[in-house]
Parts: C-alpha cells; structure tokens; sequence
C-alpha cells in the first residue's frame, strides 16, 4: 500500500478558527476523537515531546507504563481481542522501535487491529546513525498493514486517521506512524480533527458477487456430507449470530481453528471440536470424508491443511473472506465469496433449504468416541499420581462454567486449553495462533482484563513462556490488573521435548528448564500466590486464584513427559492424524 497521505476532505474544518498547537497536542486530540481511553507504551528521548503533552491529559487518557515494548504491543493485542476496539502503543525511537517488531508480526498474522506511534529523531539527523536512530519504517513494512513517517506537524492528524482507518477495517492488522522530534514540539495551525472513512487506493472489503453465493448455496443444498470451518474472521466480522443461523438452518457440523475459538459456543450440538495438528480427531478426519468443505473467515493455514496435496481432495470447496488473497492462495477452491462474512453468510442462508444431516453428524459423534477412549478419559481423569494438564483445564472449566476469558501462551499447555477449555462467549479465547509468540500470554492476558474488566480473565503460562516477559508482572503491581496467572510446569520447553521424544529419538537437546520460585517472585511484585502438586488441592487452589480480589498467581506442577494427543506430524494427511 502507498505510503503517501490522503486526501481527506476539509470542507467542514475549513470553517473552523485554526489554533495553533504542538504536534504532539495533535497526537492526543486525535487519539480522544477516534475514543482511545487507554494507551500502552514506554516513554523514551525520541518520544519525549508526545509524553509530556501527555501529563497534560492525564485526565482523558489512561496509559499504562510496561515494562517493556514487547509487552506493551502483546497488552494492546489482548485488549484488541477482547474489546473489539483498537490498540494503541506509544514507544520511542531505535530500540523501542525495533522492540515492537515481535508483536507487529504477531498482530499481523493473527489480524489484531493495532496502531503504534513511535518517535524518531529530528528530521536533520535522518540517515546519520544519530543515537538511537532505526530505519523502522523499511524494518517494519512486512509486518505492518501500513507504516509512514511524519516529519511535518501539519501530517499528523491525517496520518493518524488514516491510521486508525486501515487498521480497524476490512482485514484488521498492525499500522505504524512514525513521528519525527521535531514534528513533535513544531507549531501549527490546527483545524480539528476529521475521522478517516474512504482511501482512493485502499478498498477494505472486495465487492459480493451474488453468482457466487448463488453457487455456494448450490452445493450445499446438494451436498451429502458438507462440513464447516471456522476462524477468526467470524469473531473479526461480528458475524457470531449470522454464522449460528447458517449452520443451524442445515445442520451443519462446524469445527473451529485455534483462532476461530470462542466464535460459537463450545456446547452447541453442531459443534464437532478443534482442527489442526493438535485438534480434535473427527473434525480432521473428516475433512477428507466430505463432499463440501466450506471454509469461513479461516486461511488454510498448514496446521490445518497438513499435507496440502492430500487435503480434501474428494470435497468441493467454498471459501467464504474478506481477503481476496486469501483465496485460492493454499487450497483451490471450487467457489470463491468474497466479502465480510456478516453480509455474504445471511444472502447464502436466505438461499439454503433446511436439512437433516444428523447421520453425517453422528459419524463425527463416533469417531469422538474413539477420541475419547484412547485419549480424552485418561488426560481429564488420570489414574497416575502426577497431574495432567487437561484436569487442570477440566477443573477450571467446571469453576468458571465456561465463562471466562482465557488467555494462553505457547506450547503444550496452549493446545491443551485450546482443545479442553469451555467458551459461553465470544471474544473469550486470547492466543497466539500464526506466529506462536511464547512470552505471549501474560501481557496479552493483561491487555484482555483492561478489555473487558468486568470478566475473569486467566493466564495460562508455561514454565518457559513465562519467564520470556514476566517482567510484566511489574505493569500488574504498578496499575493492578486483576489477572488469574495459572502456570502449568513440567519442568521442560515440552512442546521441543514431545517432538525430540518422538522425532528424534528422545535425544533432549537443551529442553529442560531450570526456574525459579514462581510464588516468591510473584510476591516480590506483591501479588499473592501458591505452589501445588497433588490433585487433592487442585481445586481448593483454583477457588482460591479465581476467588481472590486481585491478581494471583498459581503454579501448578504437572507430568514432566506427558504429551499432547492427538497429533498430525509433520508432512502427514489430516486424516493420518494419530492417537498415540
């Protein structure tokens, strides 16, 4: 995308008395008109200017002090997740900047709607290496949706707008603005603040062709077998209600990615599980058993597809996105409907003739059945004496009746709350799906509570991710995010293990990890917590952690060698997908 400014129409500003103000006052004002309450960030020399005009504002806007700019982009995330607004982040130049990078790639990949505000040094010094000068904008194109540099105060409340416009719309994903010094304190006439709605060169949502919903609902209403799959793109879309009535209406199964979670609720009898290398077994079996995949705001990622040239090779498929690039990029598809799922889904619904697919269904229902024989009754109610991540998970559920937000980090204990938590609602499943951040979970769960702060919001960490950013912990004492932090340690990098037990003989290169005391660091930032390891005080311990007015900690030791099943190795068809 271009990185020259719009046009924005200034008919109405125009008639405005002009008033002279900073540019960093411009940031701000623009911030309040497009309703930022809160901001995340980590003041620094090159953003100076901005956070002192900042003091000023205290009254309107909220920030919350980091304790570092990885940790402020994954807070905005989690925020981004649960609120359904955009997050803001303030940092300064060179390594603030570069700091962010992580997170600019996480949000891009999992379409998290994020604006950055970074600063930089005098315009002058560009190209010098000046002290803590990067080039952040070449650094950060990959994994922004848009970047530009100001160097003129008079750009910024376009640039700003023009900001919050392409980040919040169509395909959501992380832009940059970066500020130069002198951009900042420069005086200009200022004429208000107009919100960005149109881009000549940027068109957000492709137009519906309504031959192509027609061919969709063609193949369903003929189809024997068809089968749903879900993503975020319904959660994204606000689409949850219209995507319930059009499995509902046909009785379709529909199975979710890891990211899609949450999107219907995990009760809903035509939910049939999680797809993906560490999903539920029938979902991925299926795909290659049904005659029509239709595949809704989801990319066909290969943790999904596995080997893509066995993937549903019997199966028509549709393929509902917003992203036109999305089509046809990894998986052919046999009907291409474009455009936000909120509008196509309710025109395919209207076209669809009831049906009863429940033998179809029940085939999905068996082959749980399996699931649950050779791998779901053991993980949930184990025999041994070490406690398994999935009782943990199974517990939880059972205290919070599936109403909380969950936020994880990355590994085993990620899959493992992905393929057992129990979601009521929407926007309540918090994880890092395409880029699989570890030290993701805890900040993310921090920006999830400022979300939605009327919620039980839980962490759920291991031993390795957590010691990546638990740094934040600092954020918590200091601005008291009232966050449930459950850390699952078996003592190793587990997800590494699982796959060197397996792969690699059990050959253990550099996967076991040696931690501190997670409680007495928790107490060193003042919030309150507990060490187990027996399952008789597993429960009494999670009413205390969820109980407790205020943020907890909560390690919890489980088996050091369990693994998580099932499993699609790597370069295996879905439906090669094992057991054990």
């Amino acid at each position: 995308m271009s990185n020259t400014i719009s046009q924005i129409e200034n008919t109405e500003l125009e008639q405005q008395k002009a008033v002279e103000i900073s540019g960093s006052k411009a940031v701000l004002e623009a911030l309040l008109q497009e309703n930022v309450h809160t901001v995340f960030g980590y003041p620094g020399g090159a953003i100076m200017p901005i956070y002192d005009a900042l003091y000023d504002y205290s009254d309107k806007l909220k920030h919350i002090l980091v304790r570092h700019e990885q940790g402020a982009i994954h807070v905005a995330q989690g925020f981004a997740r649960t609120s359904g607004k955009t997050g803001v982040v303030f940092a300064t130049s060179g390594p603030g900047a570069t700091n962010l990078v992580t997170g600019l790639a996480d949000a891009m990949i999992d379409s998290n709607p994020i604006v950055c505000i970074t600063g930089q040094v005098f315009a002058s010094l560009l190209g010098t290496d000046a002290f803590q000068e990067t080039d952040v904008i070449n650094i950060t194109t990959p994994v922004t949706k848009w970047n530009y540099q100001v160097t003129d105060a008079t750009e910024i409340p376009e640039a700003i707008a023009k900001a919050f416009h392409i980040a919040s719309t169509g395909r959501p994903g992380p832009v940059l603005i970066d500020i130069t010094k002198n951009a900042q304190i420069q005086l200009f006439e200022y004429l208000g603040y107009k919100k960005c709605n149109h881009i000549r060169s940027y068109r957000p949502e492709p137009e519906i062709r309504n031959e192509y919903i027609e061919q969709a609902a063609e193949l369903i209403n003929q189809a024997k077998k068809p089968f749903v799959i879900f993503g975020q793109g319904v959660i994204l879309g606000k689409a949850e209600e219209e995507f319930k009535a059009f499995i509902e209406k046909t009785n379709l199964p529909a199975a979710a990615t890891v990211m899609g979670l949450s999107a219907l609720e995990t009760s809903h009898p035509l939910h049939v599980g999680m797809l993906g290398m560490h999903g539920n077994y029938a979902p991925n079996v299926m795909t290659n058993e049904c005659d029509v995949l239709i595949a809704v705001g989801m990319r066909f990622d290969d943790r999904v597809t596995g080997r893509l040239d066995k993937y549903a090779k019997q199966a028509k498929i549709i393929h509902l996105d917003i992203d036109p690039a999305e089509i046809d990029k990894n998986v052919k598809t046999t009907v291409p409907v474009w455009g936000n799922c909120k509008k196509t889904l309710p025109m395919l619904t209207a076209l669809l003739t009831e049906n009863d697919h429940s033998a179809w269904l029940n085939e999905f229902r068996e082959l749980e059945k399996d699931e649950i024989k050779e791998v779901i009754q053991e993980e949930l109610n184990p025999t041994s004496e070490v406690l398994t991540m999935g009782e943990v998970i199974k517990v939880l559920n059972d205290l919070t009746n599936g109403d909380a937000i969950i936020a994880t980090d990355v590994g085993q204990h990620q899959m493992v709350t992905c393929r057992y938590a129990k979601f009521n609602h929407s926007k309540s499943s918090v994880t890092s799906g395409g880029l699989g951040t570890m030290g993701f979970g805890l900040p993310a769960a921090i920006g999830a509570w400022y979300g939605a702060p009327e919620k039980t919001v839980v962490a759920i960490i291991g031993d390795g991710g957590f010691q990546m950013t638990l740094q934040e912990l600092g954020t918590i004492m200091q601005f008291g995010a009232k966050v449930k932090i459950m850390i699952l340690n078996n003592e190793f990098l587990g997800m590494v293990r699982q796959w060197q037990q397996l792969f690699n003989e059990r050959r253990y290169s550099f996967v076991n990890i040696t931690s501190p005391d997670f409680v007495a660091v928790a107490k060193a930032y003042y919030i309150d917590g507990q060490r187990i390891s027996d399952r008789e005080n597993l429960k009494p311990a999670l009413e205390t952690m969820l109980n407790h007015d205020g943020a907890y900690l909560l390690e919890v030791m489980v088996g050091k060698e369990n693994n998580v099943f099932p499993m699609v190795t790597q370069g295996s068809s879905v439906s090669e997908i094992r057991l054990k």
